[in-house]
């Protein structure tokens, strides 16, 4: 098509270039310019030409060129293309040849009958007829100026006679322009008629001049104007541009041959290029089929099945070309199935909340899918291509075992403890081994079970602390009064005696443990029967606000910077728990940092992603080791020497009540950072809470 626009274009400039020539061929003025508006049409027309010229020798040269570097190299379709055009120059080019020669005969013989005596004498004949007109013209108006100059009253008037009215009357009768009497000695006339000629009637404006004489005196003069007719002045005026065009026709005779040899070149040209492209659009409609095919073909054996052949073809070609394009079409759609089921099968893979790895049969990653980006960090997993990227060498070497194992059995199964990044997963392992009639390798998924085991150990943990509080609360009452009865015993007994005193003192040692063991089994039995929640639609950033109002003086040394988002959408929680979550966390903070020199606490609230918004609470305390973060939300686990390990347990289950999500890091520079996720109240969401959510470390 590109080709096409492109001889089109051509062809126009050609055709326009063809009528410059003719239209400027036209014009009455010779072949000189006579002003520069006419030199620089000349110019433009000369340079146009002598571009085309250069431009359409080009195409030819270059398609001469082009088809016999086909030919040498055998392409598709060369030959009949080449046949083509050779055929169609030669039926062009000798009826053009004999018609340039008959024309250049003609344009001489019409040359030499432009040119010949009897044009030159019969334009000679009319030059002169223009001078006798001119000749004749002014001898009649020199005539008149002595008749006037013979006149009576003309001799009167130069004497102090004059005649009023007969310088008019002779005017008139005489068909003159003015008339005047002037004397000898000069000066003004001393009687004059008419009027001054118009500047355009200046070339039919004839004068003559007659003396008066007295005797042998001369004592005046007479001076008449006359205008040629109209019609005459027309016809002199055309004779003598003639002439003057014929003169300059007549000394460019050279150049009028080279303008006509020139037409007749470009017109010889015009047939040439014209000849060459019919016979290559007459190649194309074979040999552009045939290329086309031959692409196709190529591309469909690379995997292009969406290839089509759409090209133009007449006859069997066009029934080959319809043929090729439904085999393609078939095999898309053949294709296009066998895509969407592996794009459904990757869906599913993709879907599951286990992690999944591909591995060939020499140990390289193959493909993972979406999951294991929990498990790994994702940076990790996009660059991992062997097991040992992703695991530690005693992990990949187990799992390596697994799939030798898995290789005999067909499948096998584990736990392990997997180190990954700053935490300890607890996961559960399954090596398949693919069969090798598909293909070789494994698919290893791995599931974490870490939620799992840590909601059974809270399980555990609920009914340890059931048991513990209804077991060890019984007896600590009669020893409690046991106690006290002793001690107010010993306030009556002489306390001098070394036994009264230790008496008293073991007196109230046990006093104040069974204090502590009461509180302990407060705090289990406040574990074990925890109060259910009672959500209501709340703001966040206004309860952690009253959170922080109970640490009001009571965090000193402590530089507190607190971030509340505005515009965060409102959560269904229960106020009174939640901000035991934030004065538990803030606590904590503040204890982790009694030994650090830096004491930075961050209390911040922030849109959170799907729908959740975010409780950071962050401190510059020494942080959390990768070992504890797993255990950290057990109960009776703790990192500070005066602590229950019930207080992050307390908060993990409160999270739990509101399907909220707690999770720790690494603060950077240095401390914990801990983030909460709360479900945002949607509009279309009542304010009744759902079931409970596991919570994420």
């Amino acid at each position: 098509m590109k080709k096409r626009a492109i001889y089109g274009f051509a062809i126009f400039l050609l055709v326009v270039s063809v009528l410059l020539v003719v239209w400027q061929g036209s014009f009455h003025v010779g072949f000189g310019p006579s002003n520069p508006y006419q030199t620089f049409i000349l110019w433009a027309i000369s340079s146009l030409i002598f571009v085309l010229m250069v431009t359409l020798g080009f195409i030819l040269l270059r398609t001469f060129l082009k088809l016999y570097i086909e030919r040498q190299s055998n392409r598709e379709g060369s030959r009949i293309k080449t046949k083509l055009v050779i055929g169609a120059l030669t039926l062009s080019l000798v009826p053009v040849f004999f018609l340039v020669l008959f024309s250049y005969e003609v344009l001489n013989r019409s040359l030499q009958a432009w040119f010949s005596a009897p044009a030159v004498n019969q334009l000679q004949l009319f030059v002169n007829i223009a001078s006798g007109l001119k000749r004749e013209m002014r001898d009649e108006v020199n005539a008149q100026a002595a008749l006037l100059a013979a006149q009576p009253e003309t001799h009167r008037a130069l004497t102090g006679g004059l005649t009023p009215g007969f310088l008019e009357r002779f005017s008139r009768e005489q068909d003159l322009q003015s008339a005047a009497i002037v004397p000898a000695t000069g000066g003004a006339p001393v009687d004059s008629w008419g009027t001054a000629p118009a500047p355009a009637d200046e070339e039919r404006v004839f004068t003559g001049r007659y003396p008066v004489n007295d005797g042998a005196r001369t004592i005046g003069a007479v001076v008449v104007t006359a205008l040629m007719p109209i019609d005459v002045a027309r016809q002199k005026a055309e004779i003598e541009e003639f002439n003057r065009q014929w003169g300059q026709i007549l000394a460019d005779r050279k150049t009028v041959r080279r303008f006509y040899t020139t037409l007749m070149a470009l017109i010889t040209l015009f047939v040439l290029f014209v000849a060459t492209w019919i016979a290559l659009f007459l190649a194309k409609q074979i040999s552009v089929p045939i290329s086309a095919l031959l692409t196709a073909a190529s591309e469909v054996r690379k995997g292009n099945l969406k290839h089509r052949v759409n090209v133009r073809a007449i006859d069997e070609l066009a029934s080959l070309v319809r043929g090729f394009n439904q085999m393609t079409q078939e095999l898309e759609a053949g294709s296009r199935e066998l895509e969407r089921r592996n794009r459904f099968a990757e869906a599913i893979l993709e879907s599951i909340p286990t992690g999944v790895l591909s591995i060939a049969s020499d140990g390289s990653i193959q493909r993972t899918n979406r999951a294991l980006a929990k498990i790994f960090p994702v940076e990790q997993v996009q660059r991992a291509t062997r097991l040992e990227d992703l695991f530690t060498r005693e992990d990949a070497t187990e799992i390596k075992y697994m799939m030798k194992r898995a290789r005999r059995t067909g499948v096998t199964s584990r736990e392990l403890e997997l180190r990954t990044g700053s935490r300890n997963l607890h996961v559960a392992v399954t090596v398949s081994a693919l069969e090798e009639k598909i293909t070789s390798g494994f698919v290893v998924v791995l599931e974490d079970t870490s939620e799992l085991l840590r909601a059974q150990k809270a399980a555990a943990w609920h009914e340890v602390a059931r048991r513990v509080a209804h077991e060890i609360k019984n007896p600590l009452t009669p020893i409690a009064l046991s106690a006290e009865r002793i001690t107010r015993q010993m306030e009556r007994a002489d306390l001098s005696l070394p036994a009264a005193r230790i008496v008293q003192e073991c007196a109230a040692t046990i006093s104040k443990s069974v204090e502590s063991v009461k509180t302990l089994v407060d705090e289990f039995s406040r574990y074990a029967r925890f109060p259910a929640a009672q959500p209501v639609r709340s703001d966040l950033n206004t309860l952690v606000s009253e959170a922080l109002a109970i640490f009001n003086g009571r965090l000193d040394g402590i530089l507190i910077r607190t971030s509340l988002a505005a515009g965060l959408p409102p959560v269904n929680v229960d106020r009174e728990q939640l901000q035991r979550v934030v004065v538990n966390l803030v606590d904590n903070a503040a204890e982790a940092m009694q030994d650090s020199l830096v004491k930075q606490l961050y209390i911040g609230t922030q849109p959170g992603a799907a729908d959740t918004v975010e409780l950071v609470v962050a401190d510059s305390g020494p942080g959390i080791g990768p070992e504890d973060k797993e255990k950290l939300f057990l109960p009776y686990f703790s990192t500070k020497n005066r602590g229950t390990g019930l207080g992050l347990a307390i908060v993990a289950h409160i999270l739990s009540e509101h399907r909220a999500q707690i999770r720790v890091e690494d603060n950077q520079p240095a401390g914990a950072r801990f983030t909460v996720e709360i479900p945002a109240l949607l509009e279309s969401e009542n304010s009744e809470t759902s079931r409970p959510a596991a919570v994420k470390v």
